[in-house]
């Protein structure tokens, strides 16, 4: 009989509206590394073109510190090297910035394959909200988040204590707010397509919104570098708001069925 069984089987088409899952494990890694090697080649290049614009790509992100510097006062490196290894990691976040959206469009190719047809057309909201939500976060962390940290530290400087930050230091914190805003205001973008696989609704965020607001404090308790609570909760409103744009979202996202 299973001699039968298997005889009268009969492959799925390729136009078939269920997920393509019958890729084999060697094949799905080859895919994984295709799609690396293509993102990565995006990231080179555009990290090549910000490469040529650098100073002023430099002297933009510093301008929230050098705005709260003391009257004559310039920030400082200690390291010799501090200033160019700098730059060139700037380099690599700019390249990959402005290479988001093909890098977002390359996940998308290599998640596509496990997805049903209905679910494969939404390749362009994908790219469209995740590349509108990493530039957002950058632009919040810069002109708003970042700008308000700098200013509180700056705060406390007087005469017997001057505010001097090192570049490096400045580097390394705007880059951590940079990655924590960026991967915030990702959260329409997930809510949106949880919502289009009946995984969340509208109905479920509402019902849990106090949690969401408990849980997105603490974690701005643990990302803000302060500890006052004017900074983290400049860091938990956009969490918040998003999570109320979410509700929104996702309400707007759902299959038109009983949520």
């Amino acid at each position: 009989m299973a001699a039968a069984a298997a005889r009268a089987y009969v492959p799925p088409p390729d136009d078939d509206p269920s997920p393509g899952g019958t890729m084999a494990f060697l094949e799905h890694l080859d895919e994984l590394r295709k799609r690396i090697i293509r993102s990565l080649i995006a990231i080179a290049v555009a990290a090549a073109v910000s490469f040529l614009f650098i100073n002023r790509i430099f002297t933009f992100l510093m301008e929230p510190t050098r705005r709260v510097l003391p009257a004559g006062s310039t920030l400082i490196y200690t390291d010799p090297s501090a200033v160019f290894a700098l730059e060139m990691q700037l380099t690599v976040i700019v390249g990959t910035v402005l290479a988001s959206p093909y890098v977002m469009f390359q996940l998308w190719r290599f998640i596509a394959p496990a997805l049903y047809a209905k679910e494969k057309r939404f390749a362009i909201p994908f790219v469209v909200l995740s590349s509108v939500g990493l530039v957002a976060g950058a632009a919040f962390n810069h002109y708003v988040l970042f700008s308000a940290a700098m200013a509180f530290f700056a705060s406390f400087n007087q005469p017997e204590l001057k505010f001097l930050p090192s570049v490096d230091y400045v580097f390394s914190l705007y880059t951590k707010m940079l990655i924590a805003m960026a991967l915030t205001f990702q959260m329409p973008t997930i809510v949106f397509f949880l919502a289009r696989m009946r995984m969340v609704t509208a109905r479920w965020l509402a019902r849990n919104i106090k949690y969401a607001i408990l849980l997105i404090f603490i974690v701005a308790a643990v990302l803000t570098p302060s500890t006052d609570p004017f900074n983290q909760t400049l860091f938990a409103a956009p969490m918040i708001v998003l999570y109320l744009l979410s509700i929104v979202i996702a309400w707007l996202a759902a299959p038109r069925a009983r949520q």
